[in-house]
């Protein structure tokens, strides 16, 4: 179970409390601007287990950024501030709207990075359509082995339809493990 996390729109305190009652582990991948409004929610996910990745600064589109040291450094400030704050480096990277390339993905390693994309990719930052039934379809109708669950924690919905999707998913046989477990 994955979140991207550019910006709080008032529902990752309830995804939180969704995830915790219901033993679930889950990685958020934050960007810049979550990290300097967001300090609290940050270290309540850290506190509470769940892994937080790098999802850049700025949330460029990876390739778009000719400059490889511009590139690292989008993603090395990220860790700098998210260690700053927590004491911890950042080690996995979800490299924003899903676009890289092989150069990206080279410093992205270089830099001590594993990337993580996503085999489910609920389409939530679109308001058309977004209900919490359709959320719960549109992520249970795609389960599988292995499968990474990409929501966004800026979804009133989301936040509605998480403990009924963990809960088919429980009932279906599945378990969720953290990204370590994955490896």
């Amino acid at each position: 179970m994955t979140f991207d996390e550019g910006y709080e729109n008032g529902f990752t305190a309830k995804i939180l409390d969704a995830l915790k009652e219901n033993q679930t582990p889950a990685a958020f991948f934050i960007t810049g601007a979550y990290i300097e409004k967001e300090k609290e929610l940050v270290i309540r996910m850290v506190n509470e287990g769940h892994i937080v990745g790098n999802h850049t600064v700025n949330h460029p589109s990876m390739p778009d950024v000719s400059n490889d040291d511009k590139l690292t450094e989008e993603i090395n400030a990220l860790n700098e501030k998210f260690y700053l704050l927590t004491g911890q480096n950042m080690t996995y990277l979800r490299p924003p709207k899903g676009e890289f390339s092989e150069r990206t993905l080279a410093l992205s390693q270089k830099a001590g990075y594993k990337t993580i994309l996503w085999s489910n990719a609920y389409v939530d930052w679109l308001p058309e359509g977004n209900s919490e039934s359709n959320a719960i379809k549109k992520v249970t109708d795609y389960f599988h082995n292995g499968s990474i669950i990409l929501l966004h924690a800026v979804s009133r919905e989301n936040a509605q339809a998480l403990p009924e999707i963990i809960r088919i998913a429980k009932q279906q046989g599945y378990t969720f493990s953290t990204l370590e477990d994955l490896q």
